[in-house]
């Protein structure tokens, strides 16, 4: 017996007996390569971890804090310089218009003139100290060290002449200003004890792969 023919079929053409649907092509089922993936050992956990084929990049040394905390101070103690500099110079103008005034100190010219000479030098001071906290960040080379100690350094000799001056001018009456030039100076005595240590001598004097340079 014949299948029932299909409805859009021409009624004129002679059909063929319908054959039943199989189902779909049978598939392979998959099967990996051969050895592949390796045997896990027994007890561990799915997927396993396979030690990588090259051997880790080695570890980047770290720049120790004391040699982060030298440049920061150099930047802090630029900015004040450069906030005192433009206020000793404003400072020597109107020294010089009150130098013939009653009451003012005998030597109150010559400290006039050497307000404006020491705040070009203290602009000087500025740019070795923005320089060496600069170089402190982005270099490992010996001199580097030896930058950021002669810029704290100069520091605290302009400091110990403002001492002296004030001192000679002013008497005992220069109290509040050799206070303050006292205070100035603290940061620069700090800065340049963690320069000259041991941690920025190692940090210094070591090659950048963590070996020692040797000493010429």
């Amino acid at each position: 017996m014949s299948s029932h023919p299909s409805p859009w079929s021409d009624p004129a053409t002679e059909t063929q007996p319908g054959v039943p649907y199989a189902g779909p092509p049978p598939t392979t089922p998959y099967r990996p390569a051969p050895g592949w993936p390796p045997p896990a050992p027994y007890g561990t956990a799915w997927p396993p971890v396979w030690p990588q084929p090259w051997p880790p990049a080695p570890a980047r040394p770290q720049r120790p804090g004391q040699v982060i905390a030298a440049a920061v101070l150099a930047f802090v103690q630029a900015a004040g310089v450069a906030l005192a500099s433009a206020y000793l110079q404003l400072l020597g103008s109107v020294f010089s218009m009150a130098a013939d005034e009653p009451g003012f100190p005998a030597d109150g010219a010559a400290l006039a003139a050497d307000a404006g000479v020491l705040s070009l030098v203290q602009l000087v001071s500025v740019v070795l100290l923005v320089a060496a906290g600069v170089l402190a960040l982005t270099s490992r080379r010996a001199p580097v060290r030896w930058t950021l100690a002669a810029a704290f350094a100069l520091q605290l000799a302009l400091a110990a002449y403002w001492v002296a001056r004030l001192l000679g001018a002013f008497g005992s009456a220069s109290g509040l200003l050799l206070f303050l030039v006292v205070c100035f100076a603290a940061g620069p005595a700090v800065a340049l004890g963690l320069s000259v240590g041991r941690p920025a001598r190692a940090w210094f004097t070591s090659s950048p792969d963590g070996g020692t340079t040797p000493h010429r």
